[in-house]
């Protein structure tokens, strides 16, 4: 069956997020009167929403360490008081992507971003770096009562763009992406450039790996061709 529409990740797929929100999380560390951690560990605690994010960079990435209720209120409060002020000043689109959305435009292909960041940061962002007028649909980590890695985000994508899932694609960067799309019953094309917590995404059972947001179009493109082929068999 062709390919009608293309779900795409945000942070780590479109955008190189990281200088914002370790920057925001490095803030909150400091008002908390903890020392400051090297962005590339704090890359290592981003693709599961920011509560995730906020709970893992309170504690280093221990994930043994206990964090009360009352600590972890404060802390997202002071994160989101500093994310505010700096979202999508330092953030860049990767190589490709503005290429890759065009060709997507171009063939037909309703486009929608699917993400766990908040809707508040989700649509700062999505503006501030131009990508905004691309997606016919913006599913949010707080748009849904489940987040990525549950299906229910790309199912509510697939409904806002009167789509199948199996008439569609998920373009992702992490293992979050992969289970999220493979639960919805749609084929995964990851991204090798992302986050997925620091781990390679080599080994993730995934359609394709594709170098860019281009080589993703190419990837649909040459699917459609094929699945425009007549059955010479029948």
């Amino acid at each position: 069956m062709s390919i009608r529409a293309a779900l795409l990740d945000l942070d780590g797929t479109l955008v190189d997020s990281i200088p914002d929100l370790a920057q925001a999380a490095n803030a909150m560390r400091v008002k908390l009167g903890l020392p400051q951690l090297h962005q590339e560990r704090i890359a290592q605690f981003v693709g599961k929403g920011i509560d995730h994010l906020v709970r893992r960079a309170m504690t280093g990435g221990d994930d043994q360490a206990i964090v009360t209720t009352e600590a972890f209120v404060v802390a997202r409060e002071h994160f989101v008081d500093a994310y505010h002020l700096v979202n999508g000043d330092r953030a860049t689109l990767f190589d490709g992507v503005i290429d890759g959305l065009k060709a997507l435009k171009t063939a037909g292909i309703l486009l929608a971003v699917v993400t766990n960041k908040p809707t508040v940061f989700t649509e700062q962002l999505l503006i501030q770096t131009g990508l905004r007028s691309f997606f016919d649909a913006v599913v949010s980590g707080d748009t849904c009562p489940t987040r990525k890695p549950d299906a229910g985000p790309v199912l509510h994508a697939c409904l806002l763009l009167q789509a199948e899932p199996k008439e569609c694609v998920f373009i992702g960067d992490s293992i979050n992406d992969a289970q999220a799309a493979q639960a919805a019953g749609m084929p995964v094309l990851i991204v090798p450039y992302g986050y997925n917590e620091g781990n390679s995404v080599q080994n993730l059972k995934v359609n394709d790996i594709v170098e860019t947001i281009v080589e993703a179009a190419q990837w649909i493109e040459r699917h459609n061709a094929s699945a425009d082929q007549p059955d010479l068999l029948t």
